[in-house]
């Protein structure tokens, strides 16, 4: 009789630390789904008031990484469209309506001769779909030759995707890439360029390019979603 009760004793407390665990696990899980949110939504508060500050001028230069980051800028110069790079694996900045899968394409970074100074800008023209049947075929997309006016928003990178291997050569054209490096650009050329990228901003501009770019505090639902599931 002894053993049995002790039996049953045992188990009631295994049962009971094991749902104590599991609801251990439960809350954290939603506080740091939770805490996402709330990184995204000071991130989001971060960029809009920097965002509210005066314009730079990226002819009016140099500036830093530090100055022109998240700051909204203008920059007046040629494109130089052979040196583009296509970043592979962007999802659409924002699906289409009615639409709840995200669309594989490319951003297209392309550098810009700044005019009046002897240096480039590297400019996030936007985004452009992928041609699921032949990935090698770029999409069509038209770049002036003369000089040209852009806004835009000032980042240290556009963004990083997970990426397998070594990146490719920097010589061969079309160049097709994961990820965009600043450091590998300017060792791999002569130009002298801003430390810095911009995104730009012109969603109305018929180029072939879309640039509808999502708010900073997407997903902020759904992580508040998540929390609640792990909470009840």
């Amino acid at each position: 009789m002894n053993n049995l009760f002790i039996a049953l004793i045992a188990k009631r407390i295994v049962a009971t630390v094991s749902a104590l665990l599991v609801i251990a696990i439960g809350c954290g899980a939603g506080i740091w789904q939770l805490g996402r949110a709330q990184t995204k939504i000071a991130l989001a508060a971060n960029l809009l008031a920097r965002q509210q500050m005066p314009i730079l001028n990226a002819n009016a230069g140099p500036w830093t990484l530090e100055e022109a980051s998240e700051r909204r800028m203008i920059a007046r110069g040629q494109y130089i469209p052979e040196a583009a790079i296509w970043l592979d694996n962007r999802p659409r900045p924002i699906p289409p309506a009615g639409s709840s899968n995200a669309q594989a394409g490319f951003y297209l970074m392309m550098p810009m001769r700044l005019e009046g100074r002897n240096e480039v800008l590297w400019i996030n023209r936007g985004w452009a779909p992928r041609n699921n049947e032949n990935r090698v075929e770029l999409p069509s997309v038209q770049t002036t030759n003369e000089v040209v006016t852009i806004e835009g928003i000032a980042f240290a990178h556009p963004g990083r995707v997970y990426e397998l291997g070594q990146k490719g050569d920097t010589k061969v054209r079309p160049r097709i890439e994961q990820n965009f490096d600043l450091g590998l650009e300017a060792q791999s050329h002569p130009r002298k360029q801003l430390p810095f990228i911009v995104r730009e901003s012109d969603s109305a501009k018929k180029d072939g390019l879309v640039r509808n770019w999502p708010s900073p505090t997407s997903g902020v639902d759904r992580h508040y979603a998540y929390a609640f599931q792990w909470f009840v």
